[in-house]
């Protein structure tokens, strides 16, 4: 049963899953704080700060604070185009590298010998 679970933990997916998730989780970070402390006071500038977080209203025994929704919904969006920024500028990223590869060097004269006396052998 263990050597059973070895197999398991240590398969090439399971891991690639892992790192995965341990990334993803620091991109997050990343993420939460460049909308928070770079991309939010600049916009919180532009609108002269307006937060919409203590916005509500008392129904009844029920207290709906509406404004909290509104903000999570607003710093949803700014996050969303941030990851959507960040995703399109590693496609271009990427783009640019299928379109100049990197070949390997060409091989010395003595690497061209060296490789004709190797096929004279196997002959």
């Amino acid at each position: 049963m263990f050597q059973e679970f070895k197999k398991f933990a240590i398969k090439g997916n399971v891991v690639d899953l892992a790192v995965g998730v341990a990334i993803g989780a620091a991109f997050g970070a990343i993420t939460t704080s460049l909308v928070g402390d770079v991309i939010m006071p600049i916009i919180g500038a532009f609108t002269g700060g307006i937060n919409f977080s203590g916005l509500a209203v008392d129904i009844g025994q029920s207290h709906v604070a509406y404004g909290k929704f509104i903000q999570a919904m607003f710093v949803f969006v700014v996050v969303a185009f941030a990851l959507f920024m960040a995703v399109k500028g590693i496609s271009v990223i990427k783009k640019e590298e299928e379109k100049n590869p990197v070949l390997p060097p060409e091989p010395t004269p003595e690497e061209k010998l060296l490789m004709e006396i190797r096929d004279l052998l196997k002959k």
